[in-house]
């Protein structure tokens, strides 16, 4: 299966905010949207980086309350770690272990066609077990 196939079922929505506004804002649109990570984008809109709850953690963790005031410049981390909706899910796995991450922002060139986490790759995964272990239990019983 493949990255494409991921963003067709769960959707390419993806929200994004801008690399100079605060850490209070992207934890309330963590909340608001009820999810765990943004793609931080520079004020042309191009991706640059991924910010997490991890991120946002480790700066309270380190700098206090303030942290809230600092830009997400200064949270996220320097690796920036992408798929291709041409990835594979094996691909994008090996890429989430080695790089030890959670989201994969997915480019198509320099556009942001979507996000996939951890998760939605292992139920990929977990789905395309299924499909053949049902595969292989009608072949055996026909």
């Amino acid at each position: 299966m493949r990255v494409e196939t991921i963003l067709n079922v769960k959707g390419r929505s993806v929200v994004t905010i801008e690399d100079g506004c605060t850490l209070r804002e992207a934890a309330q649109a963590l909340d608001a949207n009820a999810i765990g990570a943004l793609v931080v984008v520079d004020p042309t809109g191009r991706p640059i980086a991924v910010l997490t709850e991890r991120d946002i953690v480790r700066e309270l963790a380190m700098h206090g309350r303030a942290s809230l005031n600092r830009t997400v410049a200064n949270a996220t981390t320097p690796a920036f770690v992408t798929a291709a909706p041409d990835d594979t899910v094996e691909d994008i796995m090996m890429r989430m272990t080695d790089r030890r991450v959670r989201h994969l922002p997915v480019l198509d060139g320099r556009e942001l066609v979507g996000i996939v986490s951890i998760g939605d790759a292992v139920k990929a995964k977990m789905e395309a077990v299924e499909a053949q272990t049902a595969a292989m239990r009608e072949y055996i019983l026909s």
